[in-house]
């Protein structure tokens, strides 16, 4: 339940009072009444616009209009106090009564607490990683694979029907090259001594067994083949090699996307003919000539007719062409064959998680959809800046595997998928970030995936302790959802409850804004504040989780704190982060 919305609700149901008495004009737009935390804290828990944004079109004064919505407030049983501030801001306070009653709901979902129905079964599509098949992903795909996943995850949490996508470029030269460097590597199983590689193609190491493969399967049978018999075969054969190590990648994550999809198979479906004819019927493609780019001449840049589409119609700042010189298609034709598919599919909002390289694409992309869909498609893409891998301060050495990266699946082996997760999503996704492996694995304050484990467990050892301590078997005989929470009086028990019951409203603001980030910070909030109460019952016996002379206070206090790690657990699981129990 988003305690906000359910507040909102009961001020617009007062506000539709004060009108059915006469007191303010029928015909008012309440949509943009909204409620939200104050600033400041001291001003209470919650605070609305509603005499503001009512005032104007009601011909009253703010506060007029306020005093007569405050008046009204004021019998709700579950109100402390209602002040009006400033030009006629409607702050109120909800009695600590109320804070306690919302335990019931945490403990009795558990880690479903959060889901929303906001998103009301919508589908989306998320489409995420999808790297050229030539290679293991690196750890620039790993940023992009977390992002998607986790905004997946957290889309899911909120009520969306989504289904993940990797989009696989196998239709383009570079996988002609990555079957020329698994040829190279053939001849090398077959004992040829293939020498350095050239350049030009893919040096890595990855290639050795895919060589191997070939060389066992089909023995010499393409050792003095001319490139036109084998190359088809050995890019058939190399991408879904590629794409079988991709996938292990992503399992190492703990990633498993619904759907992949083949830009060659779109191809040969006829998929992108089908998007040149519905352009053309629509009347946005011409035969033209376009400026030469702005910025720094290029040299080779020659003016020749184009066929181009219109995207400058839907928002972007040129329009782009469809077809290469020799007449095949452009890799912008096939990307928007890639999100016509999905349109056709039944996905009408499509998420995109794209590099930083990629940032020239978005508005060609987006333009692209709203086209071919009619506007019944929109399409938001979330650009990943880079990651630089540091250790101890130093950057990270390359990869001999690789050849010229640092490949994800290192980075796991070295750190642990779950570091990884919750480290990328510290940041907001389009700003840079420095991933030191050291600092990552120090037990400190500064480490927040450490911080918010460590919170977690430290319930856990909380409650194992008591279990010995009131010689109990298991939780479930303490009955915890029965305790009497008014015993929860101090205040930083009650600041750590109004944080619980604020985790649906988080839910639902990252889902709207699309940022799995943010719940990072409120994971780090929820885990200072149970350490800090940690801490004062270290100097204040009072305020101990278990009282032996009180069993009463002790029961309320192990109730706060499985609910606090359900909080987290649930936080973790949007991040696909495995809540510990123990750390060592």
């Amino acid at each position: 339940m988003n305690l906000f919305e359910t507040f909102r609700e009961r001020v617009v149901t007062i506000v539709n009072e004060i009108v059915a008495a006469g007191d303010l004009p029928e015909g008012l737009n309440l949509d943009r009444i909204n409620l939200e935390p104050p600033r400041d804290t001291s001003h209470g828990d919650m605070t609305t616009n509603a005499a503001m944004v009512l005032a104007k079109p009601a011909g009253m004064k703010p506060r007029d209009v306020a005093s007569k919505i405050a008046e009204k407030m004021k019998s709700l049983e579950a109100l402390k106090n209602v002040d009006i501030a400033g030009p006629g801001f409607i702050n109120f306070s909800l009695s600590n009564s109320f804070w306690h009653a919302q335990m019931a709901d945490i403990l009795d979902l558990g880690v479903r607490y959060g889901d929303s129905q906001m998103g009301k079964g919508a589908k989306i599509n998320v489409e995420f990683v999808s790297a050229n098949p030539t290679g293991p992903l690196h750890v620039a795909h790993a940023r992009g694979a977390v992002t998607g996943d986790a905004l997946s995850l957290l889309l899911r949490k909120a009520g969306y029907d989504v289904t993940t996508e990797y989009y696989i470029n196998d239709a383009g030269s570079q996988v002609d090259t990555l079957a020329r460097s698994t040829h190279l590597r053939y001849l090398e199983a077959l004992g040829e001594d293939i020498g350095t590689i050239p350049e030009g193609l893919y040096p890595g190491d990855y290639l050795v067994p895919v060589g191997k493969a070939l060389a066992d399967r089909d023995g010499d049978k393409w050792k003095l083949a001319d490139e036109a018999e084998w190359l088809t075969e050995f890019r058939t054969f190399a991408v879904a090699q590629m794409m079988d190590l991709v996938r292990d990648d992503l399992q190492s994550l703990g990633i498993k996307q619904d759907v992949f999809t083949s830009e060659k198979a779109l191809v040969e479906a006829g998929t992108v003919d089908a998007v040149f004819k519905t352009l053309d019927e629509k009347g946005l493609i011409y035969t033209g000539e376009l400026e030469p780019p702005k910025g720094k001449p290029v040299d080779d840049w020659e003016s020749r007719p184009q066929t181009l589409f219109k995207a400058t119609e839907f928002g972007d700042d040129t329009d782009r062409p469809l077809k290469k010189s020799d007449g095949s298609w452009t890799y912008f034709t096939n990307d928007i064959a890639n999100h016509y598919d999905k349109y056709r599919r039944g996905f009408s909002q499509m998420i995109d998680i794209f590099g930083a390289d990629h940032g020239g694409y978005v508005k060609r992309m987006k333009a692209a959809t709203n086209a071919v869909s009619g506007g019944e498609a929109s399409l938001e893409i979330k650009l990943c800046q880079m990651v630089h891998l540091m250790k101890g301060g130093e950057p990270m050495r390359m990869s001999k595997r690789s050849g010229n990266f640092v490949t994800l699946r290192e980075l796991i082996d070295e750190v642990g998928k779950d570091v990884v997760r919750f480290i990328m999503l510290t940041r907001k996704s389009d700003t840079q970030m420095e991933f030191d492996l050291q600092k990552v694995l120090e037990q400190s304050r500064d480490n927040p995936v450490f911080y918010v484990q460590y919170a977690h467990a430290r319930c856990h050892s909380v409650l194992r302790n008591a279990l010995e301590a009131l010689s109990v078997a298991d939780i479930a005989a303490l009955d915890l959802k029965d305790s009497d929470f008014a015993r929860l009086e101090d205040p930083a028990e009650l600041e750590i409850i109004r944080t619980m019951v604020n985790w649906p409203r988080m839910i639902e603001g990252a889902a709207q804004a699309q940022e799995p980030h943010r719940i990072a910070y409120y994971l780090n909030e929820l885990a200072t504040q149970f350490h800090g109460l940690w801490n004062k019952g270290k100097d204040n016996a009072s305020l101990r989780f278990v009282l032996t002379d009180d069993k009463e206070l002790t029961l309320a206090r192990l109730a706060l704190i499985q609910a606090v790690a359900l909080v987290i657990a649930s936080g973790l699981s949007v991040f696909g982060v495995d809540p510990l129990e123990e750390l060592r």
